[in-house]
C-alpha cells in the first residue's frame, strides 16, 4: 500500500513538471515567433538594469525603435564586423569560434566568448548576464527558435534595437541620440564602427567621446568592415596601417582592468580625463578614471583574439 502511494505521487510530480515545462517552451516558441512581427518594448537585461543608481528613468524600446529599412548599411556591416563576422553563413552558432573557445578554456588561457549575434540576441532578450551552462542551453534552444522563425535581416534589426551600447544605453536610436545628437540614419561609418566597438563591453569601453582603446578598436572595425563588405570605408593606405588582429581580447580587458585597479578614482558624477592615453570605466553608479600609460597600448595590440 505504502508502495503505491509513493508511486502516485512520484507519477504526480512527473506528470506536473512536464505540464510545467511543456507550457513554458510552449509560450517561449509563442513569443519568438510573436517577435517575428511584433517588436518588443522591453527585454530581460533593461528590466535587470539598475536605473535608480543611473539617475535615469527606463524607457519603451518602442519609443526609440529604427526599423530595418531605415537602419544604414555601414551600421550593419560594424556590428557583423565587430561581433559576429560569420553572421550570413551560419545558422545561430559559429562552430569553429566554439571549438577554439573550448581550446583555449582547457589551456587555462582568457577568451573573449565565441556567442553569435543570435546568441546574443537570444540572452539579451530573454535571459541574465551572468554566465552559466543552465543560461547557455537556454539559451542555445532560443537562439534555434530564432533561427527558425525569424530572418537573417529580422535578427539583425532587432539586436541593433536592444543591443547595450553604454550604461543605460540600449538601442542604437537611444544611443545614437544620446552620443552623437543624430538619428541612426544620419551615422557616419566611424560613428558606426565606435558603437560597433564596445559592444563586446558596453560598460567598460567608451563611445563618445572615445577612449583611445575604443578609438583603436573602431578602427580595426573599419577595416574589417571594407573587407567584408567590398565598400571602401576607408582609403586604401589607410587600411594598410590598421593590425588585422582584433585588439579586444579577453586578456586585453584584464589588462584594462589591472591598469585602473592600481589607481583609481571614484566620483559621485561622470567626470572624464582629458589625457591623451585616458581610459573610462563604469562600475554601475561609481565612475572608474585611471590614465593609461603609452606603454600599455602596444602590450594590448600583441594579444591573440
Amino acid at each position: 500500500m505504502e508502495q503505491k502511494k509513493i508511486f502516485r505521487y512520484l507519477k504526480y510530480i512527473t506528470v506536473t513538471v512536464l505540464a510545467v515545462l511543456t507550457g513554458f517552451v510552449s509560450l517561449l516558441v509563442l513569443s519568438v515567433l510573436t517577435l517575428r512581427w511584433t517588436d518588443p518594448f522591453t527585454t530581460s537585461f533593461i528590466l535587470q538594469e539598475k536605473w535608480v543608481e543611473l539617475e535615469t528613468e527606463r524607457y519603451n524600446l518602442r519609443d526609440w525603435w529604427v526599423p530595418d529599412s531605415e537602419l544604414p548599411d555601414h551600421l550593419k556591416w560594424a556590428v557583423i564586423a565587430s561581433e559576429d563576422q560569420l553572421f550570413y553563413e551560419h545558422h545561430g552558432f559559429d562552430i569553429e569560434a566554439i571549438k577554439e573557445a573550448l581550446e583555449e578554456r582547457r589551456e587555462g588561457r582568457r577568451n573573449r566568448g565565441a556567442s553569435t549575434i543570435t546568441q546574443q540576441t537570444a540572452k539579451n532578450l530573454y535571459l541574465w548576464p551572468e554566465p552559466s551552462f543552465f543560461r547557455k542551453g537556454i539559451e542555445a534552444f532560443i537562439t534555434l527558435l530564432i533561427e527558425f522563425f525569424w530572418t537573417k535581416d529580422r535578427i539583425l534589426e532587432v539586436y541593433l534595437n536592444i543591443a547595450e551600447f553604454g550604461p543605460g544605453l540600449f538601442g542604437a536610436g537611444k544611443a545614437s541620440d544620446v552620443l552623437f545628437s543624430v538619428n541612426p540614419s544620419q551615422l557616419e561609418p566611424e560613428m558606426s564602427a565606435r558603437l560597433a566597438a564596445v559592444l563586446p563591453s558596453p560598460r567598460r569601453m567608451r563611445v563618445e567621446p572615445p577612449s583611445p582603446f575604443a578609438l583603436e578598436r573602431s578602427r580595426w572595425v573599419l577595416r574589417q568592415m571594407t573587407q567584408l563588405s567590398g565598400i571602401a570605408y576607408l582609403p586604401a593606405d589607410t587600411l594598410e596601417q590598421i593590425d588585422e588582429i582584433d585588439p579586444f581580447t579577453g586578456d586585453s580587458l584584464s589588462i584594462l582592468l589591472e591598469e585602473a585597479s592600481q589607481s583609481v578614482s571614484r566620483t559621485d558624477s561622470v567626470n572624464i580625463q582629458s589625457g591623451p592615453d585616458s581610459i573610462f570605466l563604469n562600475n554601475n553608479s561609481d565612475t572608474l578614471i585611471r590614465t593609461i600609460n603609452n606603454d600599455t597600448l602596444p602590450a594590448i595590440t600583441d594579444t591573440i583574439p
